[in-house]
């Protein structure tokens, strides 16, 4: 857990207490799933903010075990690129407008149902079906965090496009966005083929399709840190954070090495060196704390120092 970078741990953490709350208040006759659960947006048991609490809770073991996994795998590898203000923003507006999407594909099913069997059915009828089929409705609840794991999954891809993974039981590795379109296909599919089979395909689908439009939004409008030594916002930008990262400290420790700009009155040779060590101890310790948490964790001091060492 020490390596998981903060978000994606705590994701991880917020998602395995929801489930163990999930299973002792089961065992107390209360499912949190009905609360918390996305209802049909025209059941009187759906509220706002299931749009949120919905992708924290999961129907059972297999369910929670593999969207953690996915988590786990390649959420900490793109909040690493993006950091954390960034991941967990695009992680909710995967989230949500996953749920947005499975209750205007459960609209489609709802409107198509009551035209077959109602005779005359229109728009202006919908409320009232509606409130008469208020018991059906309330069954069509959504839970799990895979619109979010499907929308990570994209970034991933998009992020990597040519690393190669394994997916099981497949005996040989297989690019990342392959990998993407794959899934994405395989959704597709099942959702149009098998809408009864109580996946919600469409939710899966939703969260890639948030997490493409954001990604091509940001694209449009990359993020640059300081001397363009950190621009994880960037997709198109090929290199590692870790490469540029050494690029950067190489980059000061040559000009501290290889000029005397700043040495002040009076001050010896000793006085200096020391001084230039700590220094770059300081520059050290900021650039790690980039890789490992992104240039958002930084303060505004640190921010400042890092600027001022690059501009001499």
């Amino acid at each position: 857990m020490r390596n998981i970078p903060a978000i994606t741990k705590n994701l991880l953490i917020i998602n395995i207490l929801m489930f163990a709350a999930y299973w002792v208040f089961g065992r107390l006759g209360i499912n949190l799933n009905d609360i918390l659960g996305l209802h049909f947006f025209l059941s009187s048991d759906f509220h706002l903010y299931q749009l949120f609490t919905y992708m924290f809770m999961h129907a059972g073991i297999s369910h929670i075990f593999f969207n953690m996994f996915a988590l786990w795998m390649f959420g900490r590898i793109v909040e690493n690129v993006w950091g954390p203000k960034r991941f967990l923003t695009y992680y909710l507006a995967c989230g949500v407008g996953a749920g947005l999407i499975q209750m205007i594909a459960q609209f489609g099913s709802f409107y198509m149902i009551a035209s077959e069997q109602i005779p005359g059915f229109g728009f202006g009828d919908i409320m009232t079906v509606a409130h008469n089929s208020e018991v059906a409705l309330s069954s069509w609840t959504t839970v799990g965090a895979s619109g979010a794991i499907y929308g990570i999954l994209l970034a991933f891809g998009m992020l990597f496009p040519e690393e190669r993974i394994f997916i099981f039981p497949l005996p040989v590795p297989i690019k990342a966005k392959w990998f993407v379109m794959l899934y994405a296909g395989l959704e597709l599919m099942l959702g149009l083929g098998m809408p009864g089979d109580s996946v919600a395909h469409f939710a899966h689908l939703g969260g890639m399709l948030i997490g493409f439009l954001l990604i091509r939004y940001w694209r449009r409008r990359p993020y640059s840190g300081y001397d363009g030594f950190y621009d994880g916002y960037e997709i198109r930008e090929k290199r590692s954070l870790i490469d540029r990262i050494k690029d950067l400290k190489e980059k000061l420790f040559k000009k501290s090495q290889g000029s005397s700009y700043n040495r002040t009155r009076n001050e010896s040779d000793w006085e200096y060196n020391a001084r230039k060590k700590k220094e770059q101890e300081e520059i050290d310790h900021i650039l790690d704390k980039i890789r490992k948490s992104g240039y958002d964790s930084l303060t505004e001091e640190e921010k400042k120092k890092l600027f001022e060492n690059g501009k001499h």
